[in-house]
């Protein structure tokens, strides 16, 4: 770290490092409930470790409003064949506020309080990467190489600020709705550039794809985009997972939030502040007031969908938003608009627009004699110009009123969509 933003750096650990009465109460809900699965595994003698993963293992954990602790339950190889989402479950019969999520093996969530949250995941034991049946198989070792390789404070530091920077400027996340860094993915790359400062000195200055392999897993960069499935070196940065060669870690990353996370480096390193770790928040009464006095119109909406919280809710949202926006922006000049997503199964958007007053639909080539008297019986006057049938179309309606229509001409495709419900605010 430069001297000069020592202070700086100080000061945003402070700020998203757990307190000491935080990490307290995450042990005295985690102990016990650990000796109380262990002690169902015992009665119905079943060969299952159990071992906690994610941040909180590592040690990169960062303050947040809401805390999940991933806990794995590491069932031995002898039930490779069998549901163990089905045995999780009977482990975790009659606890308080449990619910099974859906996934590519279901796993399980309980909500301790309002700001704890533990999450069950089910995991086969594994000698070999390659012998993993999920992904998730392959969470032991990313903990243990992590806590391996990584010995000093300092680098368990830089980590932090790195998820820290990320999560405010929107970066932090496989997801597919944010297709940013993973945490795993953020840790190796601080280890790897041994900073976080050039860490973000060397991403924000690099050009064309990234190949990073930390235990020369291949002989070289060439040899990893040969031999790595081609599916997985898409992302704009290839980190070769260090438990397992064949998995590229940042392959849910996207060329756009690698370009946002970019500029937010290059602002921090040319002017460093700790606003550059603070979320943005928008002001929605200000950009209300904005579009008033600009005479834009203001729209704020609502959508639900009938999808699982999480990453399946959301990428659903997302998609359905995008949909809109194409269909908003035919009739209207977007000045500003938004996507936010309440951790649920609802989102909002918000759109600031000024009317286009006129579009240009295309019709038929003019040879096109049949097709060329239903487009004028349709839009009435229209023009011929290279050889194609034209007509202007004036926009006398305003978003309200295209919303309240859109919504009753497009329910099928709005509910093969997935959304259920669509509203103003």
């Amino acid at each position: 770290m430069i001297k000069k933003t020592d202070s700086l750096y100080e000061e945003i650990l402070n700020k998203i490092n757990p307190s000491v009465e935080e990490i307290a109460r995450i042990e005295k809900n985690l102990l016990p409930f650990l000796r109380k699965i262990q002690e169902k595994i015992n009665k119905y003698q079943l060969k299952v470790q159990i071992f906690v993963g994610g941040s909180f293992a590592k040690k990169t954990l960062i303050r947040k409003d809401m805390y999940d602790i991933d806990i794995f339950l590491r069932f031995d190889k002898q039930y490779i064949n069998q549901d163990i989402s089905k045995l999780t479950k009977k482990l975790l019969k009659g606890s308080k506020k449990l619910s099974e999520l859906k996934g590519s093996r279901n796993y399980f969530r309980i909500a301790v309080d309002d700001s704890l949250i533990f999450e069950i995941v089910p995991v086969i034991e594994v000698s070999k990467p390659s012998d993993a049946v999920n992904i998730t198989d392959l969470s032991y070792s990313h903990v243990t190489y992590i806590r391996r390789k990584i010995k000093t404070q300092k680098i368990l530091d830089d980590i932090k600020i790195a998820k820290a920077f990320c999560y405010a400027n929107k970066c932090y996340g496989a997801e597919s709705y944010i297709k940013g860094f993973s945490g795993y993915g953020l840790e190796l790359l601080v280890y790897h550039y041994k900073s976080f400062e050039r860490f973000l000195r060397e991403i924000s200055k690099s050009k064309g794809k990234i190949v990073i392999d930390l235990e020369k897993k291949y002989s070289n960069k060439k040899r990893v985009l040969m031999d790595m499935n081609g599916a997985k070196i898409q992302s704009p940065i290839i980190m070769v997972d260090p438990t397992y060669k064949q998995r590229n870690v940042l392959a849910a990353l996207s060329q756009e939030t690698l370009d946002i996370f970019k500029q937010a480096a290059k602002r921090f390193l040319k002017k460093p502040s700790v606003n550059s770790f603070e979320t943005e928040k928008t002001d929605l009464k200000k950009i209300v007031e904005d579009a008033k006095s600009k005479k834009h119109e203001f729209i704020l909406l609502e959508a639900k969908t009938s999808k699982q919280d999480g990453d399946i809710a959301a990428t659903k949202l997302l998609k359905f938003y995008n949909a809109l926006t194409k269909d908003i922006e035919k009739y209207f000049i977007i000045k500003e608009r938004g996507f936010n997503y309440s951790g649920k199964k609802a989102a909002r958007y918000f759109y600031v627009v000024d009317s286009r007053k006129e579009i240009l639909l295309t019709g038929p080539l003019a040879k096109q004699n049949k097709d060329v008297k239903k487009f004028e019986r349709v839009h009435g006057n229209t023009f011929k110009k290279l050889g194609r049938i034209y007509a202007r179309k004036k926009i006398d309606f305003s978003l309200r009123q295209f919303l309240e229509k859109y919504s009753k001409d497009n329910r099928r495709k709005i509910k093969d969509m997935y959304i259920t419900n669509l509203e103003r605010v």
